[in-house]
C-alpha cells in the first residue's frame, strides 16, 4: 500500500470491507501517520495490547486509520520494559485521550506527550494497577487508594469564574463532569472529565467464550447494540473465514437502520424539548415508542439486543412482520415530514438552533470530527456510501451532509437520515418478503475458529458514527480464546469537539448543544 509515496508491506485481512494490517517500527509509525493525514485520512482508533505470552512477546500499540481504499491497522511492537511510542497528537489531536487511556490500562506511554493526567483511573485504583496487563488480576486485589483531585486547566482573568456540573446530573443519564469557565453567561472554556462508566469490558472479553461474547459487545453502549454486535461478529467471522448469507445480511441491515431511526426520533424530540418546544418531544416520543414496540414484537427486544449473532442473526421474520414493518415505515415517514415542516417554520425553534454550537468544517477536519456530527460540519464520510459492504453495496445509500456545523445542521442531518433509512428499509423488506419470505438462504452459518493466532476487525457505520472492533485471536495449542478485543465508539473523537462547540455560547445553551451531539459515555469509558 502506498501512503504519500511510502510503500507499506500490508496483509489483507479477510473481511467484508477492505482492511489491511501491517507491523512497523517506531520511525515508520509517525511517517505513516503523517502520510495518512496528508491523504485526508482519519484516525479511527488507538489502543494497546499485552502480548507478553504470545509468540511475538512484549507489548504493542495499534492504530486504525480510515483511507479512501479502506482501513489500515498498524501495529508497533514495544519493549516489555518502559514501553513507549511516538506521540500522534501533533498529527491527530483526537489521539490524546486514547493515548491517556492506553497509559491507564497498560502503562504504555507516548513519548513527548505533555498531558500525563490519568483518564480512566480516577485516583482510586490500587498502586501500580494496570488492568489489561497479564498480572492485572493479581494487583487488583491490593488496597484501593483514596480519590485524588483532577487537575483541571484553570482560566484566569477579570470576571472569570467556574461552574462545575456533574458527574451526577438531574436527569437519569450517565455520569460525566463538565467544568465551565465563564464570564457572565458566556463560555470561555469547557473541560470534560469522563471515565466514570469504566466497567472492565475489554478484560471481560478475554474471559468469555468467543461465540458468546457478542452479547457483551451488544452491551457496550445500549443505544448502539446492533452496531457493536455486528462489528464484533464481523471480526469473529473474519477470523473463521465465514461468509455471511444474503438473507442474514439483509436482516442485519434492517436491524441497523431501525436502530438508526429509533435514536434519531428520540433525539429530534429531545432537541425540541431543550429549546422549550414540548410539542416536539411529545410527538417524537410517541413515534419512537411505537417504533420500539414493533421492534419488540418482530425481533424479541425493544432495542434489538442479541438479535445479531456470530454467523448471522438469531431469528428470521415472517411475511406478516414484513408487512407490518413496511406499513410502519410509511406511517412514520408521513408524520416525520409533517413534523420537519413544523420545526423548519417555527421561528423560536430556529432562533435557538441556528448558529448555536457551531463547529466549522475547517475545525472539524483538523480535529477529526466524525459520524453524524461530522457530516453536519462538511465531513462527508459514511461507510455505507464510501466502502459499502453487503447488503449496502446493492442499496446505493445517499449520504446526508450540511456545512454550517451548528445545532440546526445536526438536526437537518438527522431528518435526512431518517428518510433515507426508511427508504433503505423498504428495499430490504421487499427483498426479504420475496418468495414467501424465504429467498436468499439461511440466516445463520456455523463458525469454525482456527487453531492459530489471527487478527481481524469489524467496522460498521452506526447511527452515531463508525463503530470499530479490533480482535486478536489465540488458537494455538488449543487455547481458542480472545487474546484482545478493543471496541471503539466515535464518541472518542467527538467529545473533544463538544468542548470547542460551546465556546462563545451562553451556559443555558449547553444542554441543547450537548444533545445535538448526543455522545456516549458508556461507549467511551470501557
Amino acid at each position: 500500500m502506498l501512503i504519500s509515496g511510502f510503500s507499506l508491506d500490508c496483509e489483507r485481512l479477510p473481511a467484508p470491507l477492505p482492511i489491511w494490517r501491517a507491523t512497523v517500527r517506531a520511525e515508520t509509525w509517525a511517517v505513516v501517520a503523517r502520510g495518512v493525514s496528508a491523504q485526508a485520512g482519519r484516525l479511527v482508533a488507538l489502543w494497546a495490547s499485552d502480548r507478553t505470552r504470545g509468540a511475538s512477546g512484549g507489548f504493542a500499540v495499534s492504530a486504525a486509520y480510515a483511507l479512501r481504499e479502506g482501513l489500515l491497522w498498524l501495529d508497533l511492537p514495544l519493549a516489555e520494559r518502559a514501553p513507549t511510542y511516538p506521540d500522534l497528537v501533533p498529527i491527530f489531536p483526537g489521539a490524546g485521550r486514547m493515548q491517556r487511556a492506553a497509559a491507564d490500562l497498560l502503562g504504555v506511554r507516548a513519548e513527548g506527550f505533555a498531558d500525563r493526567r490519568p483518564w480512566l483511573d480516577h485516583g482510586t485504583w490500587p498502586e501500580q494497577y494496570l488492568p489489561l496487563r497479564r498480572d492485572g488480576a493479581e494487583k487488583a486485589a491490593a488496597a484501593l487508594r483514596e480519590a485524588t483531585d483532577y487537575a483541571f486547566v484553570r482560566v484566569e482573568g477579570d470576571g472569570v469564574h467556574e461552574i462545575p456540573v456533574g458527574p451526577i446530573h438531574a436527569g437519569i443519564i450517565e455520569p460525566g463532569h463538565f467544568r465551565f469557565s465563564v464570564v457572565g453567561e458566556k463560555v470561555l472554556r469547557l473541560e470534560q472529565r469522563l471515565g466514570y462508566k469504566h466497567k472492565g469490558i475489554e478484560q471481560r472479553f478475554t474471559e468469555l467464550p468467543p461465540r458468546e461474547a457478542y452479547r457483551l459487545a451488544g452491551r457496550v453502549s445500549g443505544d448502539s447494540t446492533v452496531a457493536y454486535a455486528w462489528a464484533y461478529c464481523m471480526a469473529l467471522e473474519s477470523v473463521a473465514s465465514c461468509e455471511l448469507g444474503e438473507r442474514a445480511g439483509l436482516l442485519r441491515a434492517l436491524l441497523l437502520e431501525r436502530e438508526r431511526v429509533a435514536n434519531h426520533l428520540g433525539d429530534l424530540g429531545a432537541l425540541g424539548n431543550d429549546a422549550a418546544f414540548a410539542f416536539g418531544l411529545a410527538q417524537f416520543s410517541r413515534l419512537r415508542e411505537d417504533w420500539l414496540r414493533l421492534s419488540k414484537e418482530a425481533f424479541g427486544h425493544r432495542l434489538m439486543m442479541d438479535c445479531i449473532v456470530p454467523g448471522g442473526v438469531a431469528a428470521d421474520i415472517d411475511s406478516t412482520s414484513v408487512d407490518r414493518l413496511l406499513r410502519q415505515c410509511d406511517a412514520v415517514e408521513r408524520e416525520v415530514r409533517a413534523l420537519r415542516q413544523i420545526y423548519d417554520e417555527h421561528s423560536g425553534l430556529q432562533d435557538r438552533f441556528m448558529t448555536t454550537g457551531r463547529v466549522l468544517p475547517e475545525l472539524a477536519a483538523r480535529l477529526g470530527l466524525t459520524g453524524l456530527a461530522g457530516r453536519a460540519s462538511g465531513q462527508a464520510a459514511d461507510l455505507r456510501c464510501d466502502l459499502p459492504w453487503a447488503p449496502y453495496d446493492q442499496l446505493a445509500v445517499k449520504i446526508a451532509t450540511q456545512r454550517t456545523g451548528d445545532v440546526a445542521a445536526r438536526v437537518a442531518v438527522r431528518f435526512d437520515e431518517v428518510f433515507e433509512s426508511l427508504r433503505l428499509m423498504r428495499v430490504i423488506l421487499s427483498r426479504l418478503g420475496e418468495d414467501g419470505g424465504k429467498s436468499g438462504g439461511e440466516t445463520r452459518t456455523e463458525l469454525r475458529l482456527p487453531a492459530k493466532t489471527a487478527f481481524a476487525a469489524g467496522w460498521v457505520e452506526g447511527w452515531r458514527g463508525e463503530v470499530f472492533v479490533g480482535l486478536e485471536w489465540d488458537g494455538e495449542q488449543g487455547a481458542n480464546r480472545i487474546r484482545r478485543c478493543h471496541c471503539h465508539d466515535p464518541s472518542w473523537q467527538n467529545w473533544p469537539l463538544l468542548e470547542h462547540a460551546v465556546i462563545g455560547n451562553i451556559v443555558p445553551d449547553f444542554p441543547l448543544i450537548n444533545k445535538s451531539f448526543n455522545l456516549s459515555y458508556a461507549g467511551h469509558d470501557l
